[in-house]
């Protein structure tokens, strides 16, 4: 167990010696932690990339890999998870359309005996993170050599609906029946499961191979008189729009975003574009990115933007920018690549992924950031993980809310002055809410203090799952309140489910006299 203690104790001791203080990315800069940011990772399961770790495991080893999962993010101090249940027309649930899927028992269609996408949401919502479902709406065989397709999976249903590109086989973009059914899909999972959002990566139309992608019937079928490129970002605006309205019909608090690829265009195509060179969303993979976020279609994008600040052609820098400059009033979240780790000069420098999210912090219409992938984070690479939770993360903060989709604050909560019992080496602050709204379901209550009156509500030092009965019981430890103050002040606030606060609760003030804290009602 401790055979790799010399050799870390030695690499400790060595970098103390040869970097200056400054490069140590585990010392805070500025103390700085914003009361909203999206703080979340993708959890990667086709592949087996994330979870599960690998095909076949049995039901309570699969349960135990996702507990660490949620546990390792919870205290790194993320508060929401993008998790894979949909890879390749398949799925991490019992559903009507697609069999079960490979990466969980490694045989697509063999029932795991639990229901995995339940079991998830239950564990991720127990530990106040936010559940996002991972689809792809396009995707239908990986690897059409290799991978395990099931006799009723719907390639063999009806072939007519797909094609193969290199070793994928997917569905076909210009089919009417392609939106019909993964819109369905979208709403079989909101109907039946609790998910926070329905989440989609970059994959629409394939990265390109060789040869052009074989849609030439379709088009002609379908194409209308527009050219095939208008034609196809037209098939993948339809099924953004298609799932949007059914979101919205069904269940109007769901989330719906998307992670495209870091660039949109190039400057050299369109001057709108970014300073980059590259693939694009818009040329490359036919998805209009802006176009979904001036209508509406999508309550976020969280662009993938896995290069380094100062790479040449693709500079974090100018695309979280560029990004920033074209929101239409709707959230950004940025996608970080730590996976990246030691793949190239710049990312073996251990500052770069702090340095990553200074930036965003410093930008006020980017809203946090979404990690790739969840491995990354559980093996702590470059320590960036470490940085996450003794610093940058160190404080929690609250899901941004998002007024286009609910405003509507819940109750204030009010302290009990009773029920603040200061203790042996702590202080207990109780209390509940007077009443139970019947439209808004609290999630969580956040507990601020500060030894400053007027500061009271904008930082969060801890945040509590809410339980049945809408009480709470926070535990401050007296170590974690700095050694000078004399005087400091509390209150508690309640969150909503789409992360609406209430009004601040009563506040209580606490005085140290004679070396010991004592607790009145009121800020005199």
């Amino acid at each position: 167990m401790n055979k790799n203690f010399s050799a870390g104790f030695i690499f400790i001791f060595l970098s103390l010696f040869t970097q200056p203080v400054s490069a140590q990315y585990y010392v805070a800069d500025n103390g700085y932690s914003p009361k909203y940011e999206m703080r979340s990772a993708w959890v990667a399961s086709v592949g087996n990339i994330d979870w599960p770790s690998r095909k076949g495991l049995s039901a309570e080893q699969q349960k135990a890999e996702y507990i660490r999962i949620v546990e390792h993010a919870k205290r790194t101090g993320l508060n929401a998870l993008f998790v894979q249940v949909r890879p390749a027309t398949d799925a991490f649930y019992p559903s009507q359309y697609d069999p079960w899927s490979e990466y969980i028992t490694g045989t697509q269609g063999q029932h795991p005996g639990y229901d995995p996408l339940l079991f998830m949401i239950e564990e991720t919502h127990k530990r106040g993170l936010e559940f996002h479902a991972w689809l792809n709406p396009y995707r239908a065989v990986v690897d059409i050599n290799r991978s395990s397709v099931s006799p009723n999976h719907i390639t063999r249903r009806r072939p007519e609906m797909f094609f193969t590109y290199g070793k994928l086989k997917i569905f076909n973009p210009g089919l009417p029946e392609t939106r019909q059914y993964f819109v369905g899909v979208v709403k079989d999972i909101i109907n039946r499961y609790d998910v926070d959002g329905i989440h989609l990566d970059d994959y629409f139309y394939p990265y390109p191979e060789k040869n052009d992608y074989p849609d030439d019937a379709a088009y002609r079928k379908y194409g209308n008189g527009m050219s095939k490129a208008d034609w196809r970002r037209e098939n993948v605006d339809l099924i953004i729009k298609e799932i949007h309205d059914a979101i919205t019909q069904s269940k109007p608090m769901v989330k719906f975003g998307v992670s495209p690829f870091g660039i949109y265009k190039n400057k050299s195509q369109d001057p709108i574009g970014s300073d980059t060179r590259g693939l694009t969303n818009y040329y490359t993979l036919y998805a209009d990115i802006l176009k979904w976020l001036k209508n509406g279609w999508v309550d976020y994008i969280a662009p993938q933007l896995y290069w380094p600040i100062g790479k040449d052609g693709q500079d974090y820098r100018i695309l979280l920018k560029w990004w920033s400059e074209h929101t239409y009033g709707k959230q950004l979240y940025i996608g970080q690549g730590p996976f990246n780790a030691n793949t190239s000069a710049l990312w073996r420098n251990r500052n770069e992924i702090p340095n990553q999210i200074k930036l965003l912090r410093d930008n006020p219409n980017v809203h946090g950031s979404v990690y790739f992938s969840y491995k990354s984070l559980l093996n702590n690479l470059n320590g960036w993980t470490d940085s996450l939770q003794n610093n940058y993360y160190k404080k929690p903060a609250i899901v941004p809310p998002m007024a286009w989709i609910d405003r509507t604050p819940p109750m204030a909560p009010e302290i009990w002055p009773p029920e603040v019992n200061i203790s042996g080496n702590q202080i207990n602050i109780s209390g509940a809410l007077n009443e139970v709204s019947t439209r808004d379901k609290v999630k969580s209550f956040v507990l601020y203090f500060t030894d400053d009156f007027t500061e009271l509500g904008n930082a969060p030092e801890k945040i509590l799952v809410a339980n049945g009965n809408n009480r709470f019981n926070f535990a401050l430890p007296l170590y974690e309140l700095p050694a000078y103050w004399s005087k400091f002040y509390a209150v508690v606030t309640s969150v909503d489910k789409e992360n609406n606060e209430s009004p601040l609760s009563n506040i209580i003030r606490f005085e140290k006299r004679n070396g010991r804290w004592t607790a009145f009602n009121g800020n005199r």
